[in-house]
């Protein structure tokens, strides 16, 4: 009896230490009555039904979708933008562990949760989306051949997620004290970066890929050949952008978070990622040129599609580029964040395009996404968002783990 005392009360003082942060549970569930946490459990209380809603009843009862419309929102942000947010993952592990950036470590651990959780969440989106969902392994047991796309893309999201889960290993064997398993598993960062980059530089490109079996549905100025390397190469922009504005946002709702006798440049890390978004954007905005050029359809850009082309071009590629470049110049800390936040909303804009106002652009009726869409878009970005900060609060994310070494 006495041992079985004993064990409830480390189990008690286990859940009290890593669950609820050293709190009382009466203190743990005071804590989390706040204005923030009021407006999260509304979305959850209205969301949540409507996502059960959509199972239950199906895609024609729950989205604005049609038989000339089949891709709505739920891909066009939740999948594909998804994906490319999350490319921070794979970007700023490649720089660290491959080409030995040591003045980005710090933003590795935060990236790599940021691309797991993003990753994890467009699975669901896509899996929301699919009008039989059950079916969702068949493009990975069973496909039409090797040759497809589809074959490729299944496979490679499925391992580059477990590849995800696998490098962000060593700060839950930190939380969770087990010193061993988390040597075992630094020891193989380097292997787990190297099939990470190049799990992403295939399926990137290949979600692009997709689109070129669509070249009667897709709208010509967005329609290329080289449209697996535009995908690609936005994906680095996204990842790097995103780094920087989540980064930003860390340092600021996660203050408590931080150690404060480690001294981190935040500002040097953003001038530096801020370098390297101005070059891979002017690469993008070259490769764009060289793909309209491809097609030279100079008749459509007087109309509003034209408009609505040359906006994404100029507006979320080429001033950027052009602005990031002068501000590391500068060294305008706050306007490359800002300027951040809008690439990560033009990446998120290309993607709606290529997957939504540009497709099927010669049907009848334009595809408009229902509150229910939009509502079940909002609950899942909530619950990534909620499960970064459960995570951010707990294990060392943000901050180096005492007794052990600098990761």
């Amino acid at each position: 009896m006495r041992e079985m005392a004993q064990t409830q009360s480390s189990n008690q003082l286990w859940i009290a230490d890593k669950i609820l942060m050293g709190l009382s549970l009466r203190d743990y569930v005071r804590s989390l009555m706040t204005p923030g946490n009021l407006v999260v459990a509304a979305i959850f209380i209205v969301g949540i039904p409507l996502i059960v809603y959509r199972f239950a009843f199906g895609l024609g009862a729950s989205t604005a979708l049609t038989q000339e419309a089949p891709w709505g929102l739920w891909i066009g942000l939740d999948m594909l933008s998804g994906v490319a947010l999350a490319a921070g993952g794979y970007t700023m592990a490649t720089a660290v562990h491959i080409f030995n950036i040591k003045a980005l470590r710090p933003v590795v651990r935060p990236a790599l949760l940021t691309g797991f959780l993003g990753y994890l969440f467009a699975v669901i989106g896509l899996t929301a989306d699919l009008g039989s969902p059950w079916r969702l392994p068949v493009p990975i047991a069973l496909s039409h051949g090797t040759m497809s796309v589809m074959f490729e893309v299944a496979w490679c999201v499925c391992i580059y997620l477990m590849v995800l889960g696998f490098e962000f290993l060593p700060p839950v064997f930190e939380w969770l004290g087990w010193s061993k398993a988390r040597q075992v598993v630094v020891k193989y960062t380097l292997a787990a970066t190297v099939l990470g980059t190049m799990l992403s530089t295939l399926h990137q490109s290949s979600l692009g890929g997709l689109f070129l079996l669509a070249k009667d549905k897709l709208h010509p100025l967005w329609y290329s050949s080289y449209i697996p390397l535009f995908f690609f190469v936005s994906s680095i922009a996204a990842g790097i952008t995103m780094v920087i504005f989540e980064s930003a946002v860390s340092h600021r709702a996660f203050r408590d978070q931080l150690d404060p006798h480690a001294h981190v440049d935040l500002d040097g890390i953003t001038l530096t990622l801020a370098r390297g978004a101005a070059v891979v954007l002017f690469s993008l905005f070259f490769l764009r040129v060289q793909g309209f050029l491809e097609t030279a359809r100079w008749d459509l850009l007087p109309t509003a599609y034209g408009a609505w082309f040359l906006f994404e071009v100029l507006g979320f590629i080429l001033i950027p580029a052009l602005l990031f470049a002068w501000a590391t110049r500068a060294r305008k800390v706050t306007f490359i964040r800002a300027l951040a936040a809008w690439t990560v909303l033009g990446v998120v804009v290309n993607r709606i395009n290529v997957s939504m106002i540009a497709m099927n652009w010669t049907r009848s009726e334009n595809y408009v996404p229902n509150w229910i869409e939009i509502m079940v878009s909002i609950t899942i970005i909530t619950i990534g968002v909620q499960t970064f900060r459960w995570i951010v609060n707990r294990m060392p994310v943000l901050h180096e783990a005492p007794g052990y070494p600098a990761h």
